[in-house]
């Protein structure tokens, strides 16, 4: 027991990273489900992106708190990191929405579970959270030496 705990005091932000980027994702899938199936977005690149704000917001919070445990709500440190944190997630963004046209253009719209286009979606979550791991973790909340 004494190993596995040590393992994820070593491995803890990764691990949480990991954890919550799942959870970011599956925010994301389900907005985009909700906006195909039951709104009747017949849009995907509109559904897509609802769902990208949704997760967004998910993931400021979880990633703060959480991942990278910043437990400073000073109105200037939150700014700060608000504004690197949106700026990285816009640059990210506008990879999964720019992307997204692209592999249903290419083919990769077809359903999972009866939803269409989760096939890209699967590929650019995959890609977007390896992404946003880099940026969160050498730009947005940096440890300060």
């Amino acid at each position: 027991m004494s190993k596995i705990k040590e393992l994820f005091t070593k491995y803890k932000e990764m691990i949480m990273y990991l954890f919550f980027g799942v959870g970011t994702t599956a925010v994301n899938w389900i907005i985009y489900t909700i906006m195909v199936t039951v709104a009747g977005i017949g849009n995907l690149t509109l559904a897509n992106v609802v769902a990208w704000i949704g997760a967004v917001a998910f993931a400021y919070i979880t990633n703060k708190l959480w991942v990278f445990e910043s437990k400073s709500w000073n109105p200037n440190v939150v700014l700060k990191e608000l504004g690197m944190f949106l700026g990285a997630r816009i640059v990210s963004g506008i990879f999964e929405i720019g992307l997204f046209p692209v592999l249903v253009w290419m083919g990769l719209n077809q359903a999972i579970f009866g939803i269409e286009g989760m096939v890209a979606k699967v590929i650019i979550s995959v890609l977007v959270i390896v992404l946003n791991y880099i940026f969160s973790k050498l730009l947005v909340f940096k440890k300060e030496k």
